[in-house]
C-alpha cells in the first residue's frame, strides 16, 4: 500500500487560516480479524456517516485474511503480482481491486491494518501533509519498541535500515474524497513475509519488507503495537497543546 488517491476535493490552500482551539479526538474500534470485502464496506458506510455528521473521527483497527490489494496506480493490472494463479491459490491468497492510491500491497494475519475515517475539514485539508502525519504517528508509536523508523525520499511509508538498503516496515495508500478520509496503514508486526515474495511490493524493485518481530527478535502482542498506534495517532492527530498535531493544525489568524 502507498501513495494516495484523491476524489471529488478541491486543491489544498496554502494560505488555511482559521482560529481551531477545541481539542480534536479520535474514536478507536479494534475490531480484530475482518474479510478484506466487509473492511471496504464497513469503510464506506463509516464515510458517509462521517460526512453526515452521525460519526465523529474515528480510526478503524483491524487485520485481514491473505489478500493482494490493486491501488488505483495498477490501473486494475495485476503486473506486480509475480505469483501465478495457481500459486496464490495454494497459498490462501486472494486478489481485490480498491480504491485506495498507490500499487500493489498485502494483507494478511500478523499484520496490523489502520483505516482512519477522518474529516480533514476545516484546518487538515493538506493531503500531501496527511500522509506525512500517517507516517509521523506509526514512527512515534515504533520508538516503544526500540525501532527508529525513517522516511525515503520520494516514497511512502515507515522504513528502517541503513540509507540506499531500507526495509519497509509500514505501508501507506489513502483514498480521500471531499476531504473525508479512508484506507490508511499496514503494519507489519508478525506477518508471514514469504506472502511478499508473490508481489513486487508497491511496486518498488530495490528494497525489502520487514516486520517488528524481526527488528526486536520477538513476538510481540499485537495488541501491545496497536496501543503504541493509538498513542502515537493521538499525538499527532488529536491536537492537544504541546502535540504535533496541534502545532501543526491549530493556526490562529494573525
Amino acid at each position: 500500500m502507498s501513495g494516495l488517491s484523491a476524489a471529488k476535493h478541491p486543491a489544498a490552500s496554502a494560505g488555511l487560516s482559521s482560529r481551531v482551539v477545541d481539542v480534536r479526538r479520535f474514536e478507536t474500534r479494534r475490531l480484530g480479524r475482518v474479510e478484506y470485502d466487509a473492511g471496504l464496506a464497513l469503510q464506506q458506510q463509516l464515510v458517509e456517516d462521517r460526512r453526515a455528521g452521525r460519526i465523529g473521527d474515528t480510526l478503524l483497527l483491524l487485520e485481514h485474511p491473505p489478500v493482494i490489494t490493486l491501488g488505483a496506480k495498477t490501473r486494475g493490472r495485476q503486473t506486480n503480482v509475480v505469483a501465478t494463479a495457481e500459486a496464490l491459490e495454494d497459498a490462501g491468497v486472494t486478489v481485490h481491486e480498491t480504491g485506495r492510491g498507490g500499487d500493489v500491497t498485502y494483507h494478511g494475519p500478523g499484520q496490523l491494518v489502520g483505516y482512519p475515517i477522518f474529516d480533514l475539514k476545516p484546518d487538515r485539508c493538506d493531503v500531501h501533509q496527511y500522509v506525512r502525519d500517517l507516517e509521523e504517528a506509526l514512527i512515534v508509536a515504533m520508538r516503544r519498541f526500540g525501532i527508529e523508523g525513517g522516511r525515503v525520499k520520494g516514497l511512502t511509508g515507515v522504513w528502517v535500515g541503513p540509507a540506499g538498503r531500507e526495509e519497509k516496515l509500514a505501508a501507506i495508500g489513502v483514498r480521500i474524497s471531499r476531504w473525508i478520509t479512508s484506507h490508511g496503514f499496514a503494519l507489519n508486526v508478525l506477518p508471514d513475509l514469504s506472502h511478499f515474495d508473490l508481489i513486487v511490493p508497491c511496486g518498488i524493485t530495490d528494497r525489502g519488507v520487514t516486520s517488528v518481530a524481526r527488528l526486536v527478535g520477538r513476538d510481540v502482542p499485537m495488541a501491545e503495537v496497536e496501543d503504541a498506534v493509538v498513542d502515537g495517532m493521538t499525538q499527532v492527530f488529536s491536537g492537544t497543546p504541546g502535540s504535533a498535531g496541534y502545532a501543526r493544525y491549530a493556526r490562529s489568524a494573525e
